[in-house]
């Protein structure tokens, strides 16, 4: 009986040596298989590319109207690319969309033109673009005047 128990013992504890091989086995492989597929995807990124590193980008040229999606073309010695692109129709035409300022609180209002400014320090050129490094802005002083202190309604009355 005792003779039985060990060698039963043996066979279930080769057993389980076989099964954690087989389960090293099968992390090798599905490490191997997730690897080669990673490799994969990266020399598609690769063909679909360009070796040129110095593209040219000209500005996002919407479909219709003024804003929305459109395409902006790029140039690099002799390949051409048109990538997908969208102006926010709440862009400022003066500066360009692809052009990306940092701006100051707006001033007080100018009662001879009836305007207040503000103005704008470059954070950033997408594309390449063509940037001016400070912008003064304008817009129209808001007709209404605001009060500080506002009486409440049905308060204070006898």
């Amino acid at each position: 009986m005792a003779a039985e128990i060990s060698l039963a013992s043996g066979a279930l504890a080769e057993m389980r040596m076989q099964a954690r091989g087989l389960f090293l086995l099968l992390v090798f492989i599905l490490l191997a298989v997730f690897s080669e597929a990673g490799k994969n995807k990266k020399d598609k990124v690769k063909k679909n590319g360009s070796d040129c590193e110095e593209w040219r980008w000209g500005p996002c040229i919407p479909n219709s109207k003024d804003c929305g999606v459109g395409f902006r073309e790029g140039t690099c010695q002799e390949e051409t690319k048109k990538l997908k692109c969208k102006i926010p129709c709440n862009w400022k035409k003066e500066f360009g969309a692809d052009c990306k300022y940092k701006f100051e609180n707006w001033g007080g209002c100018d009662p001879a033109t009836g305007l207040k400014a503000r103005s704008g320090t470059l954070k950033k050129a997408l594309y390449n673009a063509e940037c001016q490094e400070t912008i003064q802005v304008t817009k129209p002083c808001s007709p209404k005047t605001k009060s500080k202190s506002k009486a409440r309604k049905g308060k204070g009355k006898d």
